[in-house]
């Protein structure tokens, strides 16, 4: 029998416990073994729960026990789940973890600490909920060299964008939609400033590209910004605006970036609406690989945590087959050095003037129209650095007729 303990009972923590018990048949035959939950730790009182024998907020009580073989974190955060998830890979447990924070801020020391226990640190549920991704990149698609990840890996802001795009409303009332159906957090910021994007893009990366993200070095920007005129603009364009994570192999190194994206409405992301999550990698041999399903919740999140419980149980003596060493981290591109299109909207007082300013400048450009907007005008900028695109709107924004840059937005073609 294998005994496992849940640290922290919340929505995913109590979603693992109800998926051990209700489908213990079938986990067990999968798992050719019986998988028990034997403790369950939490402060608060749950004297009225089916599994109220389960409880303790002893932690020593899961530490010092030989029988419990792995340990669920589901607390989240970065300090008390550090702390424990340390303590129990010294203590020669496994542990599973749906922390996407904890894993990109401290996976190298974790992974290191595991290996050097003899023990598995796994985290499928940290990134993509039940999607399954990151254990295909660890598996079905290790023949294979990683040259890039494109993604819509936060559900929040995909249901606010699905939102405006399909019922006209603005961010705001989107984002209270959001609120009020349960899918954005009373604070928002992680979700809508793109820092939950980021941390799983660090995974992910980390993953295909063998070393070390930091995630802080990831240029990160939200959608707050996206208003209804600029999905008209992309409806104009014939495409959509995502929240895109992307990083990628480039001639000058590695490029990691999450930022709202004007898409082909014929791209497969472009497809993916509400909450649903979708992730495309592109391999050497296999071409495109596209994962798709509902990135986050109760159920779909528990879900993956459990599948890295019976696998451990199936390699038990596996033990860790990759590291990320923090000392030797990719060197990351800056924003500034990478190469983009960019659709930008321009404030202006005379508008043949603002044209023929912005054709001098910047060339070969894409200028679209709306019927209804005046005093103003948009163009997509030709492919070139990011730099060299601030560089030519200092000058435009210098140029007679034009007032202001009224939004700026990459175009992902």
């Amino acid at each position: 029998m294998v005994h496992v303990a849940v640290l922290g009972y919340g929505v995913v923590g109590s979603g693992v416990v109800d998926i051990l018990n209700e489908n213990s048949v079938c986990i067990n035959d999968r798992a050719s073994d019986e998988i028990k939950v034997k403790k369950i730790l939490d402060i608060r009182d749950f004297s009225g729960s089916p599994y109220a024998e389960l409880f303790t907020n002893k932690p020593d009580e899961i530490f010092n026990d030989p029988d419990i073989n792995i340990v669920v974190e589901t607390i989240g955060g970065t300090s008390f789940a550090y702390e424990y998830t340390k303590r129990a890979l010294m203590s020669g447990k496994h542990v599973v973890t749906s922390n996407k924070e904890l894993v990109a801020a401290h996976g190298p020391e974790l992974l290191k600490l595991a290996r050097e226990n003899n023990v598995r640190y796994l985290f499928e549920a940290s990134v993509g909920g039940g999607i399954p991704i990151i254990r295909p990149l660890n598996h079905c698609l290790s023949a294979n060299r990683i040259d890039g990840i494109t993604g819509i890996l936060n559900g929040t802001t995909n249901y606010i964008l699905t939102k405006m795009k399909r019922d006209g409303a603005d961010f705001n009332e989107a984002l209270e939609k959001a609120k009020m159906n349960g899918y954005a957090e009373a604070d928002p910021s992680a979700d809508i400033d793109g820092h939950d994007a980021c941390r799983k893009l660090a995974i992910l990366s980390s993953i295909a590209f063998g070393k070390f993200v930091d995630y802080r070095n990831i240029y990160t920007e939200g959608i707050a910004n996206i208003t209804i005129t600029d999905m008209k603009y992309a409806d104009a364009l014939d495409s959509a605006i995502k929240l895109l994570a992307v990083c990628k192999r480039t001639p000058g190194g590695f490029f990691c970036r999450v930022s709202p994206a004007i898409i082909k409405k014929g791209h497969p992301l472009a497809m993916v609406e509400d909450v649903f999550n979708a992730i495309m990698v592109e391999g050497n041999a296999v071409g495109d690989a596209m994962f798709y399903g509902r990135g986050a919740g109760k159920m779909p999140t528990a879900s993956a945590v459990v599948a890295d419980i019976i696998d451990i149980v199936n390699h038990v003596n596996g033990g860790v087959k990759g590291i990320w060493d923090r000392n030797d981290s990719l060197r990351i591109v800056s924003v500034e050095e990478s190469f983009t299109r960019m659709f930008v909207r321009l404030e202006v007082q005379d508008k043949c003037m603002a044209q023929k300013a912005t054709a001098d400048i910047f060339g070969d450009c894409e200028f679209v129209k709306l019927s209804d907007m005046e005093n103003e005008i948009a163009f997509v900028t030709p492919e070139m650095a990011e730099k060299d695109i601030n560089l030519k709107l200092k000058e435009l924004l210098g140029s007679v007729g034009i007032k202001s840059v009224k939004n700026s937005i990459r175009v992902h073609w």
